[in-house]
């Protein structure tokens, strides 16, 4: 696995990271001995990049994420990212999002007890408070870094001058945004900015949630629970729409042999050498089709008839619900 830097201020990380949401909740009831042994088999393929947050589980993914990185023998060579901002009560209903100082600290401390470790890698805003100055949010983040709690820090879907107001309290490493050949946003003004100002770009769901894979036929395909059965892009007409879509791509990836989640990770790869996918998955013959994307070469050719095949605003529907 290649590496590549992430930001201006020394983090390196594998070219490719391991989303570990989906292990403790979202997409159906989760198996801890095979996600566990699925971390075990990143780190083996040379993945050393691993994100979660707080509000995963509700609590628990980090728990899962930090205990299986102990017992593979193998904290200290790998990077861990985690999040906060996102609030949740005990019982799993979602409260808003919070920015603040005192919060901001206390969801740190919870952070590092419940991964087990000393110090957080890289720690991301998870969501913006619309109530808070960003400049206190990120000047208490630098407060964690001075006290050894956090050695970088991140933002995660915040707009251009939230980033640069950040940016000039502390140096951002990280923006994890979502990106993909369906939510291709970021192209619009975000990755020039983020590059302008040395941040490096972290694509979350470069599989547009499992879809671009080809996998997912029918809402069917999805278990009782699944959080993409309230995703606007994979109900009713949007549904079918998006399926047309993902077929052109199947065609794409067959003539070259390859599977369409490779294809479509690889098209995100080829978009910079700063940007870092983290697929997420459970499970490991996932996990070693997704690695091996991180091999498939796409030239100026297969760039272009990317791009006619999936256009900015190609998908059907908007992200997230309107709530």
């Amino acid at each position: 696995m290649k590496q590549r830097k992430l930001g201006s201020q020394g983090l390196v990380v594998s070219a490719m990271g391991l989303g570990c949401m989906g292990m403790s909740e979202f997409t159906g009831e989760g198996d801890d001995a095979e996600s566990i042994a699925t971390i075990h088999r990143a780190c083996d393929l040379g993945i050393n990049f691993f994100d979660t947050a707080d509000v995963y589980g509700p609590f628990t993914n980090e728990e899962l994420v930090g205990r299986a990185l102990r017992s593979s023998g193998r904290r200290n060579d790998v990077v861990i990212a985690t999040k906060f901002g996102v609030v949740r009560g005990d019982d799993g209903s979602f409260r808003g999002v919070n920015g603040r100082p005192d919060y901001v600290k206390k969801s740190c401390d919870g952070s590092l007890k419940r991964l087990g470790v000393d110090t957080i890698d890289l720690y991301y805003q998870h969501r913006v408070d619309a109530d808070v100055p960003i400049e206190d949010t990120v000047g208490t983040m630098a407060d964690l870094v001075q006290a050894g709690k956090v050695r970088y820090i991140g933002l995660s879907e915040a707009g251009p001058k939230t980033i640069r107001r950040a940016h000039e309290i502390h140096p951002i490493t990280a923006l994890q945004t979502e990106f993909s050949l369906w939510s291709r946003e970021p192209e619009d003004d975000i990755l020039a900015l983020v590059r302008n100002l040395g941040i490096g770009f972290v694509a979350y769901s470069p599989l547009g949630r499992g879809f671009l894979t080809g996998q997912i036929k029918s809402l069917d395909d999805l278990p009782e629970g699944d959080y993409r059965r309230d995703s606007p892009r994979f109900q009713a007409d949007n549904f079918t729409k998006n399926l047309k879509l993902v077929e052109r791509m199947q065609t794409m990836a067959k003539e070259k042999s390859i599977a369409a989640s490779q294809l479509a990770l690889a098209w995100v790869m080829a978009q910079g050498p700063d940007i870092v996918p983290i697929p997420g998955t459970r499970r490991r013959g996932y996990l070693e089709e997704n690695v091996r994307a991180a091999e498939v070469e796409l030239d100026a050719e297969d760039l272009v008839r990317l791009d006619g095949l999936a256009p900015r605003d190609a998908a059907a529907g908007s992200r997230y619900p309107e709530r």
